[in-house]
């Protein structure tokens, strides 16, 4: 166990991102449970190896570790082909947000199921796409992050935010098109 003031440390820099790591882990294994195993997992890994971070923003280190665990548990659970996000059961409303309600029930509903549409389309994407626009746009993570956190050259972080930018655009038009939501 680490010392009180290491402990007091660790929490103080790792929990504040509890929320970042759970989003990551949930869209990267499209479970509930594997993604609350993949950042327990991540935590204790963290925990246990928390004296080789360096600086005091371990929040790319710790979502890198999220990733890896996520990658793991997918791996033993065979879960390539992982079912779609279940946003009923998961709201991606975050503890303490301050939610805006729309004006009218009817803008209410058309941004409801506009959200819908993008957060479908986004768990369509390819893992490899899928895990960088998450980073990018829900978690406001620099391409050096990214790059840190996938372990690939920022290059192919921006070859990859581009390319999934591009699929993601396609696939709401075409979605739109055949569903002729008009959302």
């Amino acid at each position: 166990m680490l010392p009180r003031e290491e402990r007091e440390r660790f929490e103080r820099q790792m929990l504040p991102h509890l929320d970042a790591a759970y989003g990551l882990a949930r869209w990267m294994t499209r479970n509930d449970e594997l993604a609350n195993d993949a950042v327990q997992e991540a935590y204790l890994r963290a925990l246990r190896f928390f004296g080789s971070l360096r600086g005091e923003d371990g929040r790319p280190w710790l979502l890198k570790i999220v990733r890896n665990a996520c990658l793991e548990l997918m791996e033993r659970e065979h879960l390539a082909a992982a079912e779609a996000f279940d946003e009923d059961r998961h709201d991606g409303v975050a503890a303490g947000a301050v939610v805006v309600l729309p004006v009218n029930p009817e803008a209410a509903a058309i941004e409801r199921a506009e959200r819908q549409l993008v957060r479908d389309c986004v768990a369509e994407l390819p893992r490899d796409f899928r895990e960088v626009i998450v980073l990018r746009e829900l978690h406001e993570c620099s391409y050096r992050e990214i790059a840190d956190i996938v372990g690939v050259p920022i290059g192919t972080v921006m070859s990859r935010l581009a390319r999934a930018r591009r699929l993601l655009q396609r696939r709401i038009s075409q979605r739109v098109r055949r569903e002729g939501t008009g959302t």
